[in-house]
């Protein structure tokens, strides 16, 4: 039978669950709720050990004062009723100071019991905001520190994004509102339990009344707490949408084109129909869940209202005093009050751990780019290396489609290696698999003669020199964004001045207001520089001239520079990889023509190896690639003059 399984459109097959099965899952359910529990218990005491402990303690007290404030405020009635009627009688004197000691000394109690609880509350929220801070603090640490140890494909997997958007979003203040509530639960059992007790003495029926009235209030509460947590996750897509195109709005990067291309409106109006479906079905939940607690509410009420009348009743004709009808009522009052605590909190706990478990599964994301052997190898510095690559081909995880397919390349000491190929002939990938950012799908690559699966992971990364396509552009100073090239090494100002004038960097950064120590962008500062395209590019070369790499990898590294600013990046790197395997991908040709060896990508394969002088005499894919951007440069059609020098040999 197919039904509704949420409210919106997300529909599945809801088969009823066998009675035998029922205590099996509710205990089931019971675990996970516990476990997820201590999970968040276990966080607060990692970030703030001390302030649980005194908020265990705050809770303890909760739960105790309000029954010894009640049985000071009857004391504190019955003492003026016996005061009024003695004093009807004449049997004090209106100045007898004696007879007031004991009003007096009750007034004193009041007092301090009004005090204790304004400064437990106060106590009590001072500690929960300091240990919020620290709990997010922590999580956040957690969260980041994860997200540095999963592998590169995992941020290629949507699901994978998921799991991070719900974890960071639970990084907020969800975990100590989940604890906070978890105490007042607590609080409210010693609070309830003990007013029960003080009620049972008039009436054992009165608390069991109720208990039962409020029954359907959690089973309603829970119920709805399940469907909207259901609802939210099951609509990440749209959540995750929904940010997309409110951050493109106030992405400074993005600013300028949306504002030439008019497509604000666009934007918002996608924003606002992903809003209003999404909004459609969670306001259904909403408004369903309202109706029923209104009538709850009345049903409730006129429970409540009836055993007000019974508790007044027992009072007059029980010939119980005054005080007594205070303790009773207050009783019931408060009774109802708690179990309203108790049925809150709890689904707050109950709605707060099953969210948390987004954040439980992000923790869990295992790493599988790890090194396959139980003592894993170091690159040996300082001596020649070889790469080879065997037989590799590869598919991006959840994909079928083969991105590359059985490459075969040795890479000798002091080869110098430039990749070509169109868009999409798979040269980035290739550099990513020899960097073991990802692994390969079939065959393997080997460093040494090992294969890099057996490499220390963060070794192997710290042999490489690498300037990638979209390098980063850091909020940072000139003299940071440079020494991000080799965080580790403890290099003076003068490696770092060295290498920007190695790259040609140094011209534009000793000519910013405070030098290297200038801030880049205006992210955080109002006197920061934003650099051009291709400052920016000199700053990210910078970066491989101060790291003393063992194998250089260049992608793309010179695409937002003019020709001569380009030319002499690729001098000073031609110095830098002396001695050095270099690799090279790059769309202008004219960088491949003074390579040892320049590999050629077509869909995936690699099609022609071998100089420059040779693969034009081959006349293949790199013939053709160099001579439309040759002619574009010096009108020159290569093709032409190719087939007139054949002509020539021929004749």
């Amino acid at each position: 039978m197919q039904r509704r399984f949420l409210a919106g459109d997300t529909r599945t097959e809801k088969k009823k669950t066998p009675l035998r099965e029922l205590p099996r899952r509710a205990l089931l359910t019971a675990g996970s709720f516990f476990s997820r529990l201590f999970y968040i218990i276990s966080l607060v005491w990692s970030a703030a050990p001390l302030l649980l402990v005194a908020l265990v303690v705050f809770c303890l007290l909760d739960g105790v004062l309000p029954v010894l404030g009640a049985y000071v405020s009857r004391d504190l009635l019955n003492e003026i009723a016996r005061l009024i009627s003695e004093k009807s009688l004449g049997l004090i004197d209106k100045d007898a100071f004696e007879a007031l000691e004991p009003l007096l000394f009750l007034f004193l109690l009041n007092l301090l019991y009004l005090f204790g609880r304004k400064v437990l509350t106060k106590l009590s929220v001072m500690t929960s905001q300091l240990a919020g801070e620290l709990v997010v603090n922590h999580i956040k640490l957690s969260i980041i520190n994860k997200a540095k140890e999963v592998d590169m494909s995992s941020f290629d997997n949507p699901e994978f994004y998921e799991k991070l958007e719900n974890a960071n979003r639970e990084a907020g203040m969800r975990p100590i509102t989940i604890l906070t509530a978890t105490f007042n639960v607590i609080s409210a059992v010693i609070s309830a339990v003990s007013f029960v007790v003080v009620l049972a003495s008039m009436s054992p029926w009165a608390p069991v009344i109720i208990i039962a009235a409020a029954l359907p209030g959690a089973a309603v509460n829970f119920y709805f707490r399940n469907r909207n947590f259901k609802y939210i996750r099951y609509h990440s897509k749209e959540r995750r949408q929904m940010n997309y195109y409110s951050g493109l709005m106030v992405n400074k990067d993005r600013v300028k084109e949306i504002k030439i291309l008019g497509l604000g409106d666009t934007f918002i109006g996608k924003y606002k129909s992903v809003f209003s479906k999404y909004f459609k079905g969670l306001k259904r939940i909403i408004v369903r869940e309202g109706i029923v607690q209104i009538a709850l509410g009345l049903l409730t009420a006129i429970v409540n209202s009836l055993l007000f009348v019974y508790v007044a009743y027992s009072v007059v004709f029980g010939g119980k005093a005054v005080g007594d009808y205070s303790l009773y009522s207050g009783a019931l009052t408060s009774i109802a009050g708690y179990i309203a605590t108790l049925l809150t909190s709890t689904v707050t706990i109950y709605e707060g751990t099953l969210f948390i478990d987004n954040m439980i599964t992000f923790m869990k994301e295992e790493s599988k780019v790890v090194p396959t052997v139980q003592e894993p190898k170091k690159v040996t510095r300082g001596a020649p290396h070889t790469i080879e690559i065997k037989d590799v081909s590869f598919r991006y995880p959840g994909t079928d489609r083969y991105v590359l397919s059985h490459l075969n390349l040795k890479i000798e000491p002091k080869d110098s290696i430039v990749l070509v190929g169109l868009n999409g002939a798979g040269k980035t990938t290739l550099i990513k698999l020899l960097l073991r950012l990802y692994d390969v799908t079939e065959g393997a690559i080997y460093l040494d003669g090992y294969d890099i699966r057996e490499y220390d992971t963060s070794d192997l990364y710290d042999s490489f020199g690498i300037i990638f396509q979209d390098f980063g552009h850091y909020a940072e100073t000139a003299a940071e964004n440079i020494r991000f090239g080799d965080i580790d090494a403890n290099h003076t100002d003068e490696a770092v001045r060295e290498a920007a004038h190695r790259s040609g960097a140094a011209y534009f950064i000793e000519g910013l207001p405070e030098g290297y120590d200038t801030p880049l962008t205006r992210m955080f500062e109002e006197g920061g520089i934003e650099l051009s395209g291709g400052q920016w590019q000199r700053l990210s070369v910078a970066r491989a001239f101060y790291k003393d790499s063992e194998i250089l990898i260049m992608d793309e590294p010179t695409a937002s520079l003019d020709p001569i600013a380009e030319r002499e990046v690729f001098d000073q790197y031609s110095e830098l990889a002396r001695d050095k395997i270099s690799i090279f991908v790059s769309h202008k040709l004219s960088s491949a023509v003074s390579a040892t060896r320049i590999v050629v990508l077509d869909g995936g394969r690699i099609v022609e190896v071998g100089s420059h002088e040779e693969l034009m005499r081959l006349r293949g894919s790199y013939f053709n690639l160099f001579s439309i951007q040759a002619e574009r440069y010096t009108g020159i059609d290569y093709t032409e003059l190719g087939d007139a020098e054949d002509d020539g040999d021929e004749e």
